[in-house]
């Protein structure tokens, strides 16, 4: 029997505190346990004789002056004291903490800081625990919505405690003994409360070890399942009608994008059902392959659907799709939730009467009421993060339907054999001839004002912008720049040279397509917007983009992003805003700086941050690598695959079939939907 995790409230978790947790998606024992420290901090006791200017210090003192409070720049403050350590005198100061005024004479307190010189310190943190009681290793966990250190130890000490006795070993002792791995009590004891940096390496090693293991598993559990479900009737077509299309194109395919064609076509014409993976760096041609594939499907007399994530892309691929199919003849159509209901009840009978070709739409495609005559093809993107349920419902409208997975966050072959390892994969690595690179620049400022003069000057030459934000409006659990602040402060600044507008997910489906009209009209030379553009928007004329913290963004993304402003022959430039000082930051946005290849900046995003940005919907689907790295531990993969395949040829084992029935558990949706 497998143990459930218990709630928080089983946890005896605050009620405030898990409305927190819930919005960093903690739900449960087992959640929080896996939201681990990113880095520890090692506090050891120095004398004072061996301090030196800039040393992180920490010691033991007695209050002996009242702490006085001054205001600047609003609402920040300085505070200043002075506390006695043995024959020491030491000067105190603290920013934004002006509540530290309540403290007494005589107490004694224990400061972490930097050392100013001239017994001067600038105090990072204070308490009123004992000193020896926090000499060692300290977790530093990631903060997110006003949550302290201090808040999320406590929180991690209640869970681990309450939760103990349901804490389960989900890897066979067989490879806990070989590999000398910790129990997984031990392993979450050592990671969250270690007492030395031996415990983290140890707990580590073994989380990492588990991690692998399941994710193996569940990607040789969906092989499996898919061996035994894949004939069809082939689909009937000639080869020379799609290629004699091609050649009609305004422009000559690259040898990549003719090879991909032919791997679809051979797909569809076997009796084996297509499961194929199309990956290819941003603005390589593959919305050209899937059309061509879409077209040889029609001519089998099948028909096709292409799911879009939005509305905007879902219209923007009826048109582009339109326009390349123009002399085809098939009649193609879009489906979308704002659409008027005369005209979607007249596509519904036109599609259940086989009369539509292909149909491109949103989540509206998986409705019940979306019936086809017969559906032969399904398309779909796996940077647009549909659910594994939703693609499975749309599959499921048709008998043994081809599916085509298109990425534009492409990574290395031998990476993708083992992430995809239960599809073809198709790559297309060449550019389109003529295709110029995005000039990336990075601003170590997190303001318009570095950038105002080039704006200026691209804006005489009649060109326009995109200013993108991580977050739409202000909040006090996150400090960034927001749209609706500075969508104001550029109507502002820019009222009598351009019209700024503004886009974003909260807005009605009318409201985004009147503004993204005007956008492409050049009603709206600058556009402020969410990531919402992130994917498929094509306005030639708009070359430039501001990004502001790009650090909050990863690596893949960005590159999506400024796709978006070299559509044309005109020179596209990106500005990538930060005011972040940390070192990790800025090398992983030199990336971005230094290469315009997707196929490296996806290998960075990978060692870097890990496959979640990567992966998407394909990684929500599938047991998540939280320390785990695909890059840097390819003995630990290795080793786990093959692991994997003694679990399986002993599936009998009642240690490997509680395995096998936990992974199967925690990815049964997945495994529903990839056959």
């Amino acid at each position: 029997m497998i143990e459930l995790s218990l709630t928080l409230k089983e946890c005896k978790i605050p009620p405030k505190k898990m409305e927190i947790l819930n919005q960093m998606n903690i739900y449960n024992s087992d959640d929080c346990l896996a939201y681990y420290p990113f880095r520890y901090e090692q506090l050891t006791l120095k004398p004072y004789e061996e301090w030196q200017v800039k040393d992180k210090v920490v010691f033991e003192a007695r209050c002996i002056t009242y702490p006085k409070s001054i205001r600047f720049k609003g609402s920040k403050t300085m505070t200043k004291f002075q506390v006695e350590n043995e024959d020491d005198v030491f000067d105190i100061t603290l920013f934004n903490r002006p509540w530290v005024s309540k403290m007494e004479l005589g107490q004694v307190l224990t400061i972490i800081g930097k050392y100013e010189g001239n017994r001067k310190v600038t105090a990072i943190q204070y308490n009123f625990k004992p000193l020896n009681e926090q000499l060692g290793i300290q977790p530093v966990y990631p903060l997110k919505y006003g949550l302290t250190q201090k808040n999320i130890q406590d929180i991690m000490r209640r869970c681990f405690g309450n939760s103990y006795k349901t804490i389960e070993n989900d890897v066979p002792s067989v490879f806990r003994q070989r590999y000398k791995l910790l129990d997984k009590r031990d392993a979450l004891s050592k990671i969250h409360f270690p007492n030395n940096a031996s415990d983290v390496t140890q707990a580590i090693r073994t989380l990492k070890y588990e991690e692998f293991l399941k994710f193996h598993l569940a990607i040789q559990l969906i092989r499996k399942q898919n061996e035994t479900v894949e004939y069809k009737q082939g689909k009937l077509f000639d080869f020379d009608d799609v290629f004699r299309l091609a050649n009609h194109l305004p422009f000559p395919l690259t040898n990549d994008q003719v090879k991909a064609v032919n791997e679809i076509l051979l797909d569809l014409q076997s009796n084996r059902v297509m499961y194929r993976l199309v990956q290819g760096d941003v603005g390589c041609g593959k919305t050209v392959v899937a059309a061509l594939g879409m077209f040889a499907c029609a001519l089998s007399g099948k028909q096709a659907a292409l799911l879009a994530p939005t509305e905007i892309l879902a219209k923007q691929h009826y048109l582009s799709l339109k326009d390349l199919l123009r002399s085809t003849g098939l009649k193609i159509e879009v489906l979308y939730s704002a659409l008027p209901t005369i005209k979607k009840k007249e596509i519904l009978q036109e599609l259940k009467e086989g009369n539509i070709d292909i149909l491109i739409g949103t989540h509206s495609l998986i409705q019940p009421d979306v019936e086809f005559e017969s559906l032969g093809l399904v398309v779909a993107d796996e940077q647009h993060r549909f659910g594994v349920e939703q693609r499975r419902k749309l599959l499921d409208k048709g008998d043994k339907v081809d599916f085509l997975l298109m990425s534009a966050t492409p990574i290395p072959r031998t990476l993708a054999n083992m992430l995809y390892g239960d599809m073809d994969i198709t790559t297309i690595e060449t550019l389109p001839l003529g295709r110029k690179e995005v000039k990336t620049i990075l601003i170590n400022k997190n303001s318009f004002i570095s950038v105002l003069q080039d704006i200026k000057n691209l804006l005489d030459e009649g060109r326009q912008i995109y200013v993108v934000c991580s977050a739409i409006e202000d909040s006090e659990n996150f400090t960034a720049r927001n749209v609706s602040e500075i969508y104001e402060n550029l109507k502002d600044e820019f009222k009598d040279i351009a019209k700024v507008g503004v886009l974003h997910g909260k807005m009605s489906s009318d409201e985004k397509e009147i503004v993204m009209n005007e956008f492409k009209k050049n009603k709206i030379q600058i556009l402020v917007s969410t990531t919402v553009i992130e994917v498929g928007i094509n306005v030639v004329n708009a070359t430039c983009m501001i990004i502001y913290d790009a650090h909050r963004f990863g690596l893949s993304q960005l590159h999506q992003l400024r796709g978006r402003v070299q559509r044309g022959s005109a020179q596209g430039i990106c500005y990538l805003l930060t005011d972040s000082k940390e070192k990790e930051s800025l090398d992983r946005l030199n990336v971005l700086v230094k290469s315009n290849n997707g196929f490296e900046i996806s290998f960075e995003d990978l060692r870097l941050r890990g496959p979640g940005d990567i992966l998407g919907t394909r990684q929500s689907g599938l047991p998540a690598f939280l320390l785990g790295n695909l890059v840097e531990d390819t003995k630990i993969i290795e080793t786990t695959k093959k692991d994997v395949q003694e679990i399986l040829e002993n599936s009998t084992d009642k240690e490997n079939k509680k395995c096998i029935e936990k992974v199967l558990l925690l990815n049964e949706n997945a495994l529903s939907s990839m056959d």
